[in-house]
């Protein structure tokens, strides 16, 4: 089987994909319109393919040959609620929609996988899922598919699963990279809602202002962070909303912030959970405030398997050359559900630099930003490493 050489010579039509999932982002469990484009790109292939009940999935079963274990490949497909600020030709249609993170480049690349697969399913012995998911910014979509039963969508249970994620920067234009153990972070999410009296923003005696403490809140709890949790045990906690008040000279009678925690250990996790609301009751006593802290935990650690992960990266490497292959040194502080996946199926979430070409990798905008790009030309090969860590695994040539 020659996938690369396949996979490149559909770069075209993977690109025309690309651009249609691009210009009509949908975000959230329900993308009518990415489910529609997903299902056309498949219609024609020997697979079969059933839709979620709960939100917008698509899962298709390509039987091999022969039978076999079952490999899962996992795309998602959900855009951001962020405005696109770069203007390529196919630039979101929708306002305040744009697939800054890539999905539909991971979209597109499951698709091409999907069709080099079924045109060598005479070689497999086995079957693969190609999970395509909607909801991973937030919306726990790969929770959602583990119970409506993607795991058995072959009617036996994967024994590996493998997922890619481009990234607009970081990393050169086509390099591959992963590692074995913690990949990316749990994530958890804090809603801090402070409660005064409100007033005149002449006369703050007469009030109770909840702006001061929810700010002081927001500064100690990045003091909590390196005052209480190991320098070597990484943790974040950013504040990403603040809200309060309607006009310069009004006191508000409620201030309200939003943050996400990350952490990589058990033992990090639970000293947060326990510790961030701590903090904040403590301020609100000091100022006479009223506060509710809602901690709730939301995504685990991406743990990648130590064979998986050895197995992903030497298939890179042979694949496109040892120069486009990268151990990572220690794991990122995103966050990703196909957490879920790995926590029940042996696996690997690889990443791939999909820098704008003429864009330097080490400055240019990060995944999530407004000005986000990714360049068409990794399709081809996220495509062929995608059917390439099925196939092989497979037909045996993993070593096992």
């Amino acid at each position: 089987m020659d996938l690369l050489d396949d996979a490149r010579a559909m770069a075209d039509d993977l690109k025309v994909l690309r651009h249609a999932l691009h210009q009509e982002p949908e975000a959230g469990l329900d993308l009518p319109r990415t489910q529609d484009k997903v299902l056309e790109a498949i219609s024609g292939l020997p697979l079969e393919v059933s839709t979620g009940q709960a939100l917008s999935s698509v899962t298709a079963v390509l039987r091999g040959a022969r039978p076999g274990p079952t490999v899962l490949l996992r795309g998602d497909m959900d855009a951001l609620p962020v405005q696109e600020e770069v203007d390529p030709p196919f630039r979101s249609k929708t306002a305040d929609r744009m697939h800054a993170c890539g999905h539909d480049l991971h979209t597109t690349m499951l698709a091409g996988a999907a069709g080099l697969l079924s045109a060598h399913r005479d070689h497999l012995a086995g079957d693969v899922v190609f999970m395509f998911q909607p909801g991973e910014e937030g919306h726990d979509g790969a929770g959602h598919m583990l119970r409506e039963g993607v795991l058995d969508a072959a009617g036996t249970p994967p024994v590996a699963a493998y997922a890619l994620h481009v990234m607009s920067s970081r990393w050169p234009q086509g390099t591959f990279v992963t590692r074995p153990g913690p990949m990316l972070a749990a994530s958890d999410a804090v809603v801090v809602t402070v409660r005064g009296r409100g007033g005149h923003g002449s006369a703050p005696h007469r009030a109770n202002d909840p702006v001061p403490a929810a700010c002081e809140m927001v500064t100690a709890l990045q003091t909590f962070v390196t005052r209480s949790i190991d320098a070597f045990d990484p943790a974040v906690v950013t504040v990403g909303q603040f809200h309060a008040g309607s006009r310069r000279n009004v006191i508000p009678a409620e201030a309200r912030f939003e943050a996400t925690v990350r952490s990589f250990r058990p033992e990090v996790h639970e000293a947060l959970a326990r510790g961030v609301p701590r903090v904040c009751e403590g301020i609100a006593a000091a100022h006479g405030v009223e506060v509710d802290v809602e901690y709730r935990a939301e995504y685990p650690v991406t743990v990648n398997s130590v064979v998986e992960a050895s197995y992903a990266a030497d298939t890179a490497s042979e694949l496109f050359g040892a120069d486009r292959f990268e151990l990572a040194e220690n794991p990122i502080t995103g966050s990703e559900d196909f957490s879920r996946v790995l926590g029940h199926v042996p696996g690997a979430m690889v990443l791939m630099g999909a820098v704008l070409e003429g864009r330097d990798h080490e400055h240019a905008p990060d995944n999530h930003s407004p000005l986000a790009a990714f360049d068409d030309a990794v399709l081809a090969d996220g495509a062929a490493l995608y059917a390439t860590l099925a196939a092989d695994r497979l037909v045996g040539n993993a070593g096992r």
